[in-house]
This record gives C-alpha cells, structure tokens and sequence, in this order.
C-alpha cells in the first residue's frame, strides 16, 4: 500500500482528531461547512477522518493563530489546488514595487509606518 493511499484512508473519529488538532466538534463542522475539509462519511452518518484532513485542520489552526480570517484561509487552499490561479495572482517585479510604494505613501499620509516596512528596513 502506497504512502499516499495510506494518507487517505478516513481512519480517526472525531474525538480522536479533537484531541489531535485541540480543536472543537463545532470549529471542525464550520470548516467543513466552508469546504476546507472534506471528511469521510459512514453509513451511519458519522464523520471520518485522515491524516491528510489532520493536516489541513492543523495547517487553518496554525493561519488562524496568524491572525488570517477565513476568507484569506480559503483563498490560499484555493491557490494550492488549483495551479493557475496562483499563476494568475503572481506579479512583476514592476508591479510589486509599485504596490509597495503606493501602501508606503499610504502609510505616510496616515503618519503610521508600514507593515511592510519593517520587513524592507534589512534591506536599505
């Protein structure tokens, strides 16, 4: 049996995967409401998961501790699946710095700093 198959199999009940992720029953169905995870279903209607789903629950814990909504979650799973969306979304170097110097001349205006800054102050 390969490795990726093994990933696959819906193995874990719910319990298991909220003791795993420390997530709650409620915060795992929202997921699966807005389709980042899609566990397996028993005859019985009960809810099985796998390691990949493991994965995914930890990976929108970890975005969710960033900071990032669900909204900004769904987009970067969105990328990842689909290749040519991201492509779409990639810029220019011309572009990017133009991006750049429009949110520092906002950030002048409003007498704030940047967020992004601080990460191009190493820079220059």
């Amino acid at each position: 049996m390969s490795r990726e198959i093994r990933r696959t199999m819906p193995l874990l009940s719910m319990s298991i995967v909220m003791q795993l992720t420390e997530l709650s029953a409620r915060q795992i169905r929202y997921y699966e409401e807005h389709h980042l995870i899609e566990p397996h279903r028993t005859e019985g209607n009960r809810r099985m998961f796998s390691l990949n789903d493991v994965d995914i629950l930890l990976e929108i814990k970890d975005y969710l501790e960033q900071g990032m909504n669900i909204a900004k979650i769904k987009k970067i799973f969105t990328k990842k699946q689909d290749p040519a969306v991201a492509e779409e979304t990639n810029l220019s170097d011309t572009e990017l710095r133009r991006v750049m110097r429009e949110e520092m001349r906002q950030a002048q205006r409003m007498q704030k700093s940047s967020i992004r800054q601080g990460d191009l102050s190493r820079f220059y």
